[in-house]
């Protein structure tokens, strides 16, 4: 069986760094999902309105060609611990497949490339190809009592601060912005193998802005705020 992507997306996560690991993890992050000329088809969405979230079946093309891995270390296990490629949710998958689950925020049907989904609390880079689209349908598939594995506690989250330097660029930014930015760095992005330097400062593109923070003592502090086609 050959696929290929239906639709690909746009999204306020410039690069695979500081794009949450899960979706829902940001509420303001969002995005759009363009549908490529042969899907872009009216019909084809017909009645998706009744919906308020959807599942995205999608490509990891970031990772993609670094290939599968049979063991990974997750994040939540501090990079230290093995587990298989099947009880993760590990990018390095045999079909570099993922399924997220995100909100429909809306629809645009006056664009040239319309109709465009608009999405909420997404998790997905920016060019993240999509292969499918199915309405979630809570009396089916919520599972209250369903076990986490090693996953089980709620990712612990940072305080962000904004240096004093970079308060006023931060305050030029829409309001979605600047949640979306606080969001994603109290997740603390840095790999696991690098929460110990304290010494150095990490850069996001997010919002099609550069972000430069560091970490220390479990504290955020954005340091500066550039365009992304600005040197950081």
């Amino acid at each position: 069986m050959n696929i290929e992507p239906i639709a690909t997306v746009r999204s306020c996560f410039g690069s695979k760094f500081a794009t949450p690991r899960q979706p829902g993890l940001c509420p303001s992050a969002w995005g759009e999902l363009i549908f490529h000329p042969p899907y872009r088809n009216a019909d084809s969405i017909r009645g998706i309105e009744g919906f308020s979230h959807l599942w995205l079946i999608f490509g990891f093309h970031v990772t993609l060609e670094q290939g599968w891995k049979p063991t990974v270390r997750p994040p939540r296990l501090g990079g230290n611990e093995r587990v298989g490629v099947f009880a993760s949710r590990s990018t390095f998958r045999p079909n570099g497949l993922g399924l997220s689950l995100v909100t429909l925020e809306g629809i645009d049907t006056t664009s040239p490339e319309g109709p465009i989904l608009q999405l909420g609390g997404i998790d997905l880079i920016d060019g993240t190809p999509i292969y499918d689209i199915k309405p979630y349908l809570p009396y089916a598939e919520s599972v209250p009592n369903a076990r986490s594995g090693f996953a089980d506690q709620e990712i612990p989250r940072l305080k962000v601060e904004i240096a004093e330097n970079a308060q006023n660029d931060f305050n030029k930014l829409p309001p979605r912005a600047q949640n979306l930015i606080l969001e994603a760095l109290s997740l603390d992005p840095r790999p696991a193998v690098q929460t110990h330097h304290h010494d150095r400062s990490f850069g996001a593109t997010l919002c099609e802005k550069n972000i430069r923070f560091a970490i220390m003592e479990g504290t955020c502090l954005i340091i500066q705020i550039t365009d992304s086609t600005a040197l950081s």
